[in-house]
């Protein structure tokens, strides 16, 4: 049975008690404040204590009135941010290193080449091709430097050289708008019977039509198979070859090695590049052709009159 208090002065019974903490007498819900039931120890003045517990830190960004708890400091330029701007990046580092991706890389070469006469060439082997660009870039303007070392910088050399190189009779490739169309198409009956890890998010998803080794893009054997987009495409790589049960020797010493091009240009997919940039630079889209082949470790281009 629950307990009945009663107030001390106005004599209500209550079953929850309050006590004024001025006076320390027990009031019912109606007088528990000291206005409610006219206090007499009751002194609205109270006494200011100034706070001197641990004070907020600023961001070092000027403009910026974020304040945090506890100190964030950036290891390279040893300056206070907020959460917002902690990574290097984000305040304009200036202790910052850019990191150097093989895409920079090659667009670097890509602008450079861009400035070559025509009656420039280039060397064959691809540590030439770097010495000899490097030579260019001399001749051209003394601070221009290639952002990596020589034997990265000779593979993106080379490989730009090899997809912008001219044959005689060239075959001629859909246009990147219709491409795209034709992938949209593609990209709906490819969803209706894919096959991937069911573990990956749908939002994550992208589908490609896969050709196995030794087929063509218009008479097959192809296979539609779902990545995520976060997955590199070595682990795209690793992946395929497990669904469709084929033999992956890239982790050996094997001369021939299981690679994806594309099937527009019939250019290499890097292994250490993601899906997603490869989706922003728009050299693939979901929904597109694949070739999956066997191929030396040093080819970069495939022949794609030979996958029609």
């Amino acid at each position: 049975m629950k307990s009945v208090f009663k107030d001390e002065i106005y004599m209500i019974q209550d079953f929850l008690p309050f006590a004024c903490k001025s006076c320390q007498q027990v009031f019912c819900l109606d007088h528990k404040f000291p206005d409610d039931h006219d206090c007499k120890e009751f002194s609205a003045e109270t006494p200011y204590v100034e706070y001197s517990g641990t004070k907020a830190y600023t961001c070092s960004i000027t403009k910026c009135t974020a304040r945090e708890l506890m100190p964030v400091v950036c290891e390279k330029c040893s300056k206070n941010f907020c959460l917002r701007h902690r990574h290097q990046n984000d305040h304009n580092c200036e202790n910052l290193v850019e990191k150097i991706t093989p895409t920079k890389t090659a667009e670097h070469v890509q602008q450079i080449l861009g400035k070559l006469n025509s009656h420039d060439k280039l060397p064959a082997t691809p540590t030439k091709t770097a010495e000899y660009v490097q030579q260019i870039l001399g001749r051209l303007n003394s601070h221009d430097k290639l952002p990596a070392t020589p034997t990265k910088t000779a593979e993106h050399v080379q490989q730009i050289l090899a997809s912008k190189k001219l044959n005689e009779h060239p075959k001629k490739t859909k246009g990147r708008k219709s491409s795209k169309t034709a992938a949209k198409v593609a990209l709906m009956k490819m969803k209706m019977n894919a096959a991937g890890d069911k573990k990956i998010p749908e939002p994550d998803r992208v589908y490609f039509s896969v050709v196995l080794p030794g087929g063509s893009i218009s008479k097959g054997p192809a296979k539609p198979l779902f990545f995520s987009k976060t997955w590199s495409v070595g682990r795209v790589l690793d992946a395929a070859a497990d669904k469709v049960s084929i033999s992956n020797t890239n982790n050996t010493d094997s001369s021939q090695k299981l690679r994806l091009f594309s099937a527009d240009e019939g250019s290499l997919l890097p292994t250490d590049q993601t899906i997603d940039s490869l989706l922003s630079e728009e050299t693939i889209c979901n929904g597109c052709t694949v070739i999956l082949e066997r191929v030396p470790d040093d080819v970069i281009n495939i022949n794609l009159d030979l996958y029609y």
